[in-house]
């Protein structure tokens, strides 16, 4: 074998794992530069925490990918380590033999992707046949596993995973989606078995999976990433790095718990975030964005935050405790107005805002067109028309029909990459209204000149930007409110007169007008469904 073989395919055009189409939105390979970017991160904390140590000259190192799609991870740490090691062992046979068998580890995610990870990562879907450049491994799959798994179910879910057992439960022709990583009670053991032997793995590095249907209305679906990385760090790891969707930050179905042990973990190193639609997985439609974090066992302390826009940093990366709030404070430049706003102790107005459904009917739920025939017609905003419903058809609240209300839409968001508007345009509704699930009851008033002084309020760009802080995805829930205080409504209130109220400096209110665009009455907000993967 000749020392110029490349075993990350460099200088091929183009790079075969960049030609490869994504399996759904639930699945998404990673791109080969994304995957570099992750391991040089690590590289980096490595050689910080060890003296300036070369990771990739280290022989006793092992990596494991837990979640094993394309096999870009174990590929590029397979060339990395084939370069590094050349002065511990000239011999590139030797070497590589080395490497495959005791550095380098895989559990394929389907049937599928392990034979695409073996050739990826061995250039042969056989790890022991005649075209692996590997020369010293003893089985077929090699050192990247994969045999089906099964769901456990109980009460038409598996109790591992959440899956849907109508969805799932089916022929043994078709993929399970069992992952084995996650369908574990002891990791520990059950890595044992998969490798034959305990594994002590230094580094683990992964692109998990992100949901799976949970038998929901509809397109219902649940997050599984989270599994993952819960299972990584129980193996603690010297290093673990991860690449997910960013809606645990502030939301996500089922999120809350995970969300805040990582906020409250102090051996989160680093944070990467790329909160633009399509930036870190091009072509890959993941609303709220995606990020990468490094876990380091023996670090404690603030972790180091960066934002990427548009390819570049947005800043400095800022040294920060995450759990300073209930969710993550994405961006570092908000942090500061934030904290001023918050200094002032007033109340917020998610203790004003409805929860969802707030007179007891679905969104689907159709009023008459006219009073015809209705004892005490009362006039429903239903989704995108009005229509008239009796007053006893009402099943909750029924007291707010007769005050002054402001309505928001419980969805906004829009196509476009960036979501500037982050709330719909308020309703004023006069009493003797009601509405459906699509609305909230944004707030509740006995004249109207509080209402379109509260409306005026919610159109505000600071309230909206507020409003950025904790809204990853088109829900726009009572939740999302949490950081707006809770202002006199006794007057009229303006961005100028909000800036002035709270301190803020120029450079934080150009950030603020960067981020949240002015409103124009004159066009209707667009509301659309969330097309890409439902948290």
């Amino acid at each position: 074998m000749s020392d110029q073989v490349g075993f990350a395919l460099r200088g091929r055009n183009p790079d075969v794992l960049t030609c490869i189409a994504n399996l759904s939105n639930d699945e998404v390979f990673t791109p080969p530069e994304f995957g570099k970017r992750m391991l040089d991160t690590v590289a980096e904390a490595w050689a910080a925490s060890n003296g300036g140590a070369n990771l990739w000259a280290d022989k006793t190192v092992r990596f494991l990918d837990p979640c094993t799609k394309s096999g870009v991870f174990l590929r590029e740490i397979t060339s990395r380590l084939t370069e590094g090691l050349k002065a511990e062992i000239p011999g590139l046979q030797e070497r590589v033999d080395h490497i495959l068998t005791k550095q380098v580890f895989g559990i394929g995610i389907t049937h599928l992707t392990s034979l695409l990870a073996r050739r990826s990562v061995y250039c042969s879907k056989h790890a022991n046949g005649e075209h692996s450049i590997a020369k010293s491994l003893a089985s077929d799959e090699g050192n990247i596993w994969f045999q089906r798994t099964e769901h456990t179910w109980k009460q038409r879910k598996c109790v591992c995973c959440g899956a849907s057992q109508e969805t799932l439960d089916r022929g043994s022709e078709l993929e399970t989606y069992a992952y084995a990583f996650i369908h574990a009670d002891n990791i520990e053991t059950r890595v044992a078995e998969i490798f034959g032997e305990a594994m002590q793995f230094d580094v683990i590095i992964g692109n998990p999976p992100y949901q799976l249907s949970d038998g929901g209305y509809g397109t219902s679906a649940a997050p599984i990433y989270q599994l993952f990385v819960e299972k990584a760090l129980e193996l603690e790891p010297r290093f673990a790095v991860f690449v997910t969707p960013s809606r645990w930050m502030a939301g996500g179905k089922g999120l809350d718990k995970y969300r805040q042990r990582m906020l409250a973990d102090k051996r989160m190193r680093s944070l990467v975030d790329y909160p633009k639609l399509y930036e870190g997985f091009p072509g890959v439609k993941i609303r709220g964005g995606i990020s990468y974090f490094l876990w380091d066992r023996d670090h404690s302390g603030p972790c180091e935050v960066q934002t990427i826009w548009d390819g570049e940093p947005t800043g400095l990366a800022v040294a920060r405790h995450l759990d300073a709030y209930d969710i993550l404070v994405r961006r570092n430049e908000a942090v500061p107005i934030l904290e001023k706003i918050r200094a002032k102790g007033e109340p917020t107005l998610d203790l004003r805002v409805s929860s969802r459904k707030p007179f007891g009917l679905a969104t689907n739920f159709k009023g008459k067109l006219s009073t015809a025939g209705l004892n005490e017609p009362v006039r429903l905003f239903e989704n995108q028309r009005i229509s008239w419903v009796d007053r006893e058809a009402i099943p909750t609240n029924s007291a707010w029909i007769d005050e002054w209300k402001v309505l928001m839409t419980a969805v906004q968001g829009t196509s476009a990459a960036v979501e500037t508007k982050f709330l719909s345009k308020p309703i004023i509704a006069e009493p003797g209204t009601a509405c459906t699930e699509t609305y909230l009851v944004a707030g509740r008033f006995d004249t109207e000149a509080e209402a379109k002084n509260y409306a005026k309020y919610l159109r505000t760009r600071l309230v909206r930007f507020l409003v950025s802080l904790r809204k990853s995805t088109q829900h726009a829930t009572r939740d999302v409110y949490s950081f707006i205080p809770d202002l006199s409504l006794d007057q009229e209130w303006t961005d100028a007169k909000l800036y002035k109220r709270y301190g803020l400096t120029e450079d934080e209110i150009t950030f603020i007008k960067s981020q949240v665009a002015e409103h124009n009455d004159t066009v209707p907000d667009e509301v659309v469904a969330d097309e890409t993967i439902d948290e």
